[in-house]
C-alpha cells in the first residue's frame, strides 16, 4: 500500500511500474512536457456546476482523518512518477479538496490495486474512493457519491489537413470512420451515425494507424485515449480533434465522482462544497490544463 499524507515535504515510495503502465506514463509525460500556453486558448474547460447552487461548508474538525483510496495505474489521474511519488489529477484534486475543507493535515491518500479498493472500504480502511469508480445502480447500493467533477466524452480525430466541420453528420457523407470493435463508442456511433460508413478495428492503435496512413478519414473513440495518442510521437503530429464532444449517460456513464461509505452524507456534501469552490476559484481550471493540456472537450 502506498500512503501519502498531505503535509509539506511528505514523499512516499511505492512498487515499481509494470511495462504497460510505464508506457502509459511516458505518454502522459509527453503531454505534460508540451507548452501549456499554446493550448490554453484553445482548450474548453468543462463546467459541471450550476452557478446559482450553493453548498454549506461542513465542520469536519471532529473527524480524526479523511482517508482517500486510489490506484497507481490510471495516468494521468493517479500514477507513480519518475521520482517514485504518487501523483496525478486525482491526487492534486484530493489535496485541493482538503485545503478547501480546512482539513489538509488530516488528509491521507492510499494507493491500492484496483480490485482491492472496495474491500478496503468495506474493512474500514478508507473514507472515500477517488479512482474513477463507475456510478451505477449497483454501486449506489454500496456507496454515496459526490457530484460529477469530470467526464470523458467521445471525440472524432481526423488528419489535420481534413478536419470535420459542423454539422458533422452531413460532413461524414462518403467518409469512413474507424471504431474499436465491440466498444461502447462503436455502439454509440452505429446508433447516432448509423447511415455513415464505419470500419471496426481490433484495437484503438490499429484504428489510429489506419487514420495516420489514410485508410480511414476519422476515428471515433474516447477523448482521453485520443489525447494521449495525439500528444505522442507515434501520431507524428498528423492529426487533431474534430467537431465537439459527445456525452451520453446511456453509453458513457455518469462521469467521475468520489465514492463515500453509504450514509456518510456529511462527507459527500463536504466534497460537493469543495468541488464547487475549486471550480469557481479557478483551481479546477489549473488542474485540468496541467493534466489535460490538449483538452477532452
Amino acid at each position: 500500500m502506498t500512503s501519502v499524507f498531505f503535509l509539506p515535504g511528505s514523499v512516499s515510495r511505492s512498487r515499481m511500474l509494470s511495462a504497460g503502465l510505464l508506457l502509459a506514463m511516458l505518454a502522459c509525460a509527453a503531454i505534460g512536457a508540451m507548452p501549456r500556453t499554446a493550448f490554453a486558448q484553445q482548450v474548453s474547460i468543462p463546467n459541471f456546476w450550476d452557478p446559482n447552487e450553493r453548498f454549506l461548508k461542513p465542520d469536519l474538525s471532529m473527524r480524526p482523518r479523511v482517508r482517500f483510496l486510489t490506484t497507481t495505474d490510471f495516468p494521468p489521474f493517479n500514477f507513480i512518477d519518475r521520482k517514485k511519488r504518487l501523483t496525478g489529477f486525482h491526487v492534486d484534486l484530493a489535496r485541493a479538496i482538503c485545503e478547501e475543507l480546512d482539513i489538509l493535515p488530516k488528509c491521507q491518500i492510499q494507493a491500492l490495486p484496483w480490485d482491492e479498493l472496495q474491500k478496503a472500504m468495506a474493512d474500514g480502511e478508507g473514507d472515500a474512493i477517488i479512482a474513477g469508480l463507475e456510478v451505477t445502480e449497483s454501486s449506489r447500493k454500496t456507496y454515496d457519491f459526490s457530484r460529477t467533477y469530470l467526464s470523458i466524452p467521445a471525440r472524432f480525430v481526423t488528419r489535420r489537413t481534413a478536419r470535420l466541420e459542423e454539422p458533422v453528420y452531413e460532413n461524414l457523407f462518403r467518409k469512413t470512420v474507424g471504431v474499436v470493435q465491440g466498444s461502447v463508442h462503436a455502439r454509440f456511433f452505429e446508433q447516432a451515425f448509423g447511415e455513415r460508413k464505419f470500419v471496426a478495428f481490433p484495437t484503438r492503435q490499429t484504428a489510429f494507424n489506419a487514420l495516420k496512413d489514410g485508410s480511414v478519414d476519422a476515428v471515433f473513440t474516447d477523448a482521453l485515449s485520443a489525447s494521449f495518442w495525439l500528444a505522442s510521437t507515434d501520431s507524428d503530429e498528423c492529426c487533431a480533434f474534430s467537431g465537439g464532444p459527445y456525452i451520453s449517460r446511456e453509453f458513457f456513464g455518469d462521469g467521475m465522482a468520489i465514492a463515500v461509505n453509504k450514509g456518510d452524507t456529511e462527507l459527500a456534501e463536504g466534497f460537493n462544497y469543495a468541488l464547487k469552490a475549486i471550480n469557481d476559484n479557478g483551481t479546477f481550471r489549473s488542474l485540468y490544463l496541467k493534466y489535460f493540456p490538449l483538452g477532452l472537450f
